[in-house]
């Protein structure tokens, strides 16, 4: 049975991911309607990438000094002080405050992404991939609220449209912060702040930290990438609203509905198998872009895009637990996630300009290079540590 703290974690998550679900669904039209360029629409979306980017290490540094609790409690705060600002922003029809409250919005967003790893820290070695697949199994629940609360604060009562949208994630984050006060977190450990670990260097020398790091990054932006472009590709290629709608719902269910048995899986086979796998149906996803632009051919695509995802994503994050000592958590965890948060971001600004410049085939096969990519990757850093347990023996 996984602590109590964990379901507390994953029930935090779950509410914040309904924010950030209900975020996508209106930022990018505020920004329209704000803006003062049209060029400018998509800003506040790519702000709110690179708030989340900018923050990954300091979040992991500030929560070895002071504790996960007061870390997750400032970023809700944050959170709070980001969806205050773009209310006001919307009044006041300003958009630059309104990019500044995406912006916060992102670093509140990247403070939550350390969910996981404290959920690793309350469990046992054997539970960790439990744990994180738990954390992650949260955006089921989110998949479902957040669009629904989207349309439900469309129809409070305030004199902007869209203000009622961010006094529903005001609200988000206080709920989740009363959720994170009453829930037992590891506090910081003055050991940990005297001792820097290894060298980046000796880190990043171990094949399994390299595996995590590349799996993660690349598949987080192939995900992205694909994602991001899905709506546009289908738009050209004549698809009504509802059926883009329809194939987003299922990636987003093929994103978390697997967490509830990937735990299980990374525990019976091992996380780099199921990296591979993880790996295999993400270029599943690129070769039937091959086949066609009907309907189905995207739901089967978005769908083996969403497990590939959820594969790699969770195994690659239980490997790089393995890969650091106490006292390295903070800059491992901090660098990962700026590597691949990163390239999220990269990947959702170029998802738009790949589409335009080369099409939806063309943009499935940078995907698929760079999943090759990964997997030579994580094949020599199997044979490395393979050939480093030899050499132990």
């Amino acid at each position: 049975m996984l602590p109590l703290g964990v379901w507390g974690l994953a029930l935090g998550q779950a509410l914040l991911i309904t924010g950030n679900i209900l975020l996508i669904s209106i930022n990018a039209l505020i920004g329209q309607q704000l803006t003062p360029l049209p060029s400018l629409a998509t800003l506040p979306v790519a702000l709110q990438f690179i708030g989340l980017m900018a923050v990954t290490l300091p979040a992991a540094l500030l929560m070895r000094t002071l504790g996960r609790k007061a870390g997750f409690l400032i970023g809700n705060v944050v959170g709070v002080c980001g969806a205050g600002l773009c209310c006001f922003a919307l009044f006041q029809s300003n958009f630059y405050i309104f990019c500044l409250g995406t912006t916060m919005l992102g670093m509140a967003i990247g403070v939550s992404q350390q969910y996981r790893f404290a959920a690793i820290e309350l469990c046992s070695d054997r539970e960790r991939s439990r744990a994180i697949a738990l954390i992650m199994g949260a955006g089921v629940i989110a998949a479902v609220l957040g669009p629904n609360l989207a349309v439900w604060a469309s129809h409070l009562h305030f004199s902007q449209a869209f203000a009622g949208s961010f006094f529903v994630v005001m609200l988000l984050y206080v709920l989740t912060a009363v959720v994170i006060a009453n829930i037992k977190l590891p506090h910081a450990n003055i050991a940990d702040t005297q001792d820097s670990g290894r060298s980046l260097r000796e880190l990043f020398s171990q094949p399994n930290l390299m595996t995590a790091v590349v799996a993660g990054a690349i598949g987080y932006g192939v995900m992205v990438l694909v994602m991001t472009a899905t709506p546009i590709a289908m738009h050209d290629h004549h698809h009504p609203f509802d059926q883009t709608a329809s194939v987003i719902q299922w990636h987003v269910l093929g994103m978390f509905l697997p967490s509830f048995v990937t735990g299980r899986l990374v525990a019976k086979w091992g996380e780099i198998p199921l990296i591979l796998t993880g790996c295999l149906l993400l270029a599943l996803c690129a070769l039937i872009g091959q086949l066609g632009s009907q309907y189905w051919h995207y739901v089967s695509a978005l769908i083996a895009l969403g497990i590939g995802w959820n594969f790699t994503f969770i195994s690659a994050t239980s490997l790089l637990a393995s890969c650091y000592r106490s006292s390295e958590k903070a800059k491992v965890q901090g660098i990962n996630d700026f590597l691949v948060f990163g390239s999220s971001a990269l990947a959702s600004l170029m998802a738009g300009q790949l589409q335009w410049w080369l099409g939806w085939k063309q943009l499935n096969l940078v995907a698929l290079a760079a999943i090759l990519i990964a997997v030579a990757v994580v094949l020599r850093s199997r044979r490395g540590s393979a050939l480093e347990a030899a050499v132990g023996e």
